[in-house]
């Protein structure tokens, strides 16, 4: 299995990689809008390198508003039309439209679970397979890849660092979901 510690280790020193492994991948996350934010930057990497989505992170948290799901969920043509214009950012019409419709289904959520959090947890464990399916019947440009990302890198599945790495240990003591489903 190939781990991005090692791709780290071998180009990322000194990098946008090197912080983000260190300090964010596979992390659990508690904030809905942390992991509405995430959602969204794994969705916004599709085609694309992470390096280019990390590069870009402070333009998105400044384009998206935070990524307050609140806000986002109210977008209209016009702020959607600025967000095409944003070079900042992604310009793609189907994952900016998916930020602003996964954000009015996080409300949704919301409402029902108490928090896009909660829902999460309360599904889990589950496989990587049944993850994909419940996210494609919720969710807008959520394929395998995607899911499976969003799910290691918050802490919902196992995989994100070797065993041997470091950051693995710290990540242990935050009790990470998939800790939970052994």
């Amino acid at each position: 299995m190939s781990f991005y510690c090692t791709f780290v280790k071998e180009k990322g020193k000194g990098t946008v990689h090197e912080k983000y492994h260190d300090t964010e991948y596979g992390f659990p996350l508690d904030s809905d809008n942390e992991l509405f934010a995430r959602l969204v930057l794994e969705i916004n990497q599709a085609g694309l390198s992470w390096e280019t989505i990390l590069k870009k992170k402070d333009a998105f948290y400044k384009a998206f508003d935070q990524f307050d799901i609140q806000k986002v969920s109210k977008y209209n043509q016009k702020k959607f039309d600025a967000l095409m214009q944003d070079a900042g950012i992604i310009r793609n019409r189907l994952k900016i439209n998916a930020a602003i419709e996964n954000a009015k289904v996080m409300c949704l959520l919301q409402k029902e679970f108490g928090s896009f959090k909660n829902w999460l947890d309360h599904h889990h464990p589950k496989t990587k397979e049944e993850w994909v399916k419940l996210f494609k019947k919720h969710f807008k440009f959520t394929g395998g890849e995607i899911v499976n990302e969003f799910l290691m890198s918050t802490g919902y599945l196992p995989g994100c660092h070797s065993e041997d790495c470091p950051v693995y240990k710290k990540i242990l003591k935050k009790k990470p979901m998939w800790l939970k489903g052994k």
